[in-house]
């Protein structure tokens, strides 16, 4: 019986550095010598494969005469190709060299199960996609990238090199927490001191060691509904008791609160997924209810940076006259995803325990990558990064807007300030999950909403849509697919009934 390797094994990232022809052949000795593909499995076409990947048929005939040549493909005619017989790592009958049964039974070994994450997922190679509406990925043409090498050359120099090549367990770039105090928390309205920042590896290890600090079986939490899938799985996996309380336009209502609660995560200034803002009264409100409950409040500032519309509003830390808000923020949203480099603000006592539990975990983020943001941020270039990426969000913002009214698909969510996605409400009768899957055979990609809500196993409706990295000019084309698909859909299965998630609305 015949058997094919998928061409869907194969993604080319045009921003690697990386030769074409080199990729293809990578991707082909990984998948043989990690077991993926089987001897005598046949690869896809030249043509195939060349339509898929859109890139010249004769690089991926090279690539394969390139295998052919060291051992792992062989060819069956012109124009056919399969992977070798004996290829290399094969022993002499043709078997890849094996220990023999696992000896141990990982099963009973493994004491927690990450079972609970439900990621949203994105395809590796999402940019060889037409209309990429994805949340959370970069435009590369709005970063400044010979500036950030000039900043990690400088971060080269021998006096920095001695300073941030050492062990920073008991403190963070001193530049880089500086920067945090003076610029980046006053203008959230926030004041602190260095010993109440630690340097983070992105926003979400921030908030698993202050889960791991104030959480523990028995502990009574608090989440929003729907809820970005990363905090709702922190929170389970700490042990605690947790409560998803329905978000409206306004966010969380304190009044929803259950009777015991230790501790409640938002994200007040732009709740994630549907871009909400909760307003100052109810900020006070839940503020109040803190000190009265004495429970504390875990605060996600994400993408507060991207404000074009209207200027954001204080951080909730900002009117905390008690310090009973743990405040968490990121510049992995505002430079670039892979920076990985976020912070945690919060008392020095707790900061305490936070750095000794982030030195068991990971030591700390690397000095290099602290210090070369220090000065990206310092020598104005982060600033300038900002203005590009605001003047061009709100362009992308007002055609998502249009096009999205055009083609009568209903806006569930807004952001009063800005923000870089909107969160979509399909038809009764549509499965978010089925809409992403099937988008992709037309060149577009958008999340669905189900990771974002914890505590559901119906099928959800509702998507979100980002504008972050798809160019202008593909928006109005990328939404009329979204359109097009979500009436076939509707239409193939409209006697369906789905669960009305009432608290998606952000409207």
């Amino acid at each position: 019986m015949r058997t094919n390797v998928s061409e869907t094994i194969f993604f080319i990232d045009r921003d690697s550095g990386i030769g074409l022809q080199a990729q293809l052949r990578e991707t082909i000795v990984s998948a043989v010598l990690a077991g993926r593909v089987q001897p005598h499995a046949h690869l896809p076409s030249t043509r195939k494969l060349a339509d898929y990947l859109r890139i010249s048929r004769i690089t991926v005939t090279l690539a394969y005469q390139e295998l052919i040549s060291q051992g792992y493909v062989e060819a069956v005619n012109r124009s056919s190709y399969r992977i070798a017989g004996n290829p290399p790592g094969m022993d002499v009958e043709g078997e890849r060299p094996s220990g023999g049964a696992d000896p141990v039974d990982w099963s009973r070994k493994i004491k927690m199960s990450f079972d609970v994450v439900r990621q949203v997922h994105k395809p590796l190679d999402w940019r060889r996609y037409p209309f990429p509406f994805l949340y959370g990925q970069m435009d590369p043409t709005l970063f400044d990238l010979n500036a950030w090498r000039d900043c990690a050359r400088r971060a080269l120099a021998r006096e920095d090199f001695v300073l941030m090549a050492s062990d920073f367990a008991a403190a963070d770039d001193v530049r880089l927490v500086n920067y945090i105090c003076s610029r980046t928390l006053p203008r959230r309205g926030i004041h602190a001191t260095p010993d109440e920042i630690l340097v983070t590896v992105g926003a979400q290890n921030a908030l698993w060691i202050v889960t791991r600090l104030i959480l523990e079986k028995g502990s009574a939490a608090v989440c929003e509904n729907p809820c970005h899938p990363d905090i709702s799985a922190s929170l389970l996996l700490s042990g605690a008791d947790v409560t998803t309380v329905d978000v409206d336009r306004e966010g969380l209502s304190p009044d929803a609160l259950p009777e015991k609660v230790d501790a409640v995560f938002v994200t007040p200034s732009h709740h994630s997924p549907t871009g909400a803002t909760m307003p100052v009264d109810r900020r006070t409100q839940l503020l109040e209810a803190a000190e009265e409950r004495d429970f504390v409040i875990v605060e996600d500032d994400y993408e507060f940076e991207i404000s074009y519309l209207a200027p954001p509003s204080p951080a909730l830390k900002a009117l905390d006259p008690t310090g009973r808000v743990l405040y968490i923020g990121s510049f992995s949203k505002s430079l670039f995803p892979g920076l990985r480099l976020g912070y945690l603000v919060a008392p020095a006592p707790f900061i305490r325990e936070a750095r000794a539990l982030r030195s068991l975990m990971l030591r700390h983020p690397p000095g290099h990558l602290q210090r070369t943001a220090a000065y990206f941020l310092a020598l104005g270039h982060y600033d300038a990064v900002l203005h590009r990426m605001r003047t061009e969000y709100h362009k992308r913002h007002v055609l998502m807007a249009e096009s999205l009214r055009r083609e009568n698909l209903t806006i569930a969510g807004s952001s009063t300030f800005g923000g870089t996605s909107f969160w979509m409400e399909g038809p009764e009768g549509l499965d978010a999950d089925r809409l992403v899957s099937e988008l992709r055979q037309d060149g577009v990609l958008v999340e669905s909403g189900s990771p974002f809500f914890p505590r559901s196993d119906q099928p959800c409706r509702y998507f979100r849509m980002g504008y972050s990295s798809i160019p202008s000019a593909s928006i109005a084309e990328g939404v009329a697919r979204v359109r097009a698909r979500i009436d076939v859909l509707t239409c193939r299965n409209n006697s369906g009934k789905l669960n009305e998630h009432p608290a998606a609305r952000g409207t």
